[in-house]
């Protein structure tokens, strides 16, 4: 896998920030939309956030938990990074 130095905040359920790598990013039905993870390691457990736009302008990530998006966004990045695996 390339290395990747751009990263992202993003704040949890508890409200705490957590740091994570951008591996790739795609758009979908006019949503962008990152594969992320919390380090760059071979074997790092990865993440697919949805960016939305809020009303003041600012960019904020959520993460995809609905099963039919997260197949549907795992085989477009499954073709856009040859070399990675998605495990569930």
């Amino acid at each position: 896998m390339e290395e990747r130095t751009e990263n992202i905040i993003f704040e949890n359920e508890e409200g705490e920030e957590v740091s994570f790598f951008v591996i790739e990013q795609t758009m979908l039905a006019g949503v962008n939309y990152l594969l992320v993870a919390e380090s760059e390691e071979d074997e790092a457990d990865a993440y697919i956030l949805r960016e939305i736009e809020e009303e003041d302008g600012q960019t904020v990530y959520e993460m995809v938990e609905e099963e039919e998006e997260l197949d549907a966004l795992s085989k477009i990045f499954s073709e856009l990074l040859e070399d990675v695996e998605f495990e569930r």
